[in-house]
């Protein structure tokens, strides 16, 4: 799969939920999936990085599932959102020696994708197919995690 896909797929991940996209990129680095060795992006691979990046993914995680969380589209997700996927596409630029001008554009594309796709899936899954909200978010939540995950596993390797 070529990187440009990689990286948008990332930033999809982080419009579906912000801190996953980042989290998987530090256990791509903690696993070598993601040669960070010797860059900028070393501290990736730290355990203290790897601990806090995850925690605030799985916070994000309960906190989605709050009647009080607002949409991931109002201003302040949206803009963590596309930040944080062009971060992941500069991460992964950076350590795989591309394009990061290029990269940051695709992760932050990826991310306004996943956000307004992310938005407007789930409330018609909600809506029209009378599919729980909890029930979707959990879906969510799994395809964001395990497809970060494979995505990274398979498909990072400098």
């Amino acid at each position: 799969m070529p990187l440009v896909v990689v990286i948008f797929l990332l930033g999809l991940i982080d419009g579906l939920r912000s801190m996953t996209a980042p989290a998987v990129l530090c256990w791509a680095a903690h696993f070598g999936w993601l040669p960070v060795a010797g860059t900028k992006l070393e501290f990736l691979s730290h355990p203290a990085a790897l601990i806090l990046v995850t925690l605030l993914a799985l916070g994000e995680l309960v906190a989605d599932k709050l009647p009080n969380t607002p949409a991931r589209t109002a201003p302040v997700g949206l803009t963590a959102r596309i930040v944080l996927g062009g971060a992941c596409g500069a991460a992964v630029a950076i350590a795989l020696g591309i394009s990061v001008p290029l990269a940051v554009v695709v992760g932050c594309a990826g991310a306004i994708a996943g956000t307004f796709g992310g938005y407007h899936a789930r409330h018609a899954l909600v809506s029209r197919g009378h599919v729980p909200d909890f029930a979707v978010a959990l879906g969510e939540d799994l395809f964001a995690v395990l497809g970060g995950l494979m995505l990274v596993s398979h498909h990072l390797q400098g």
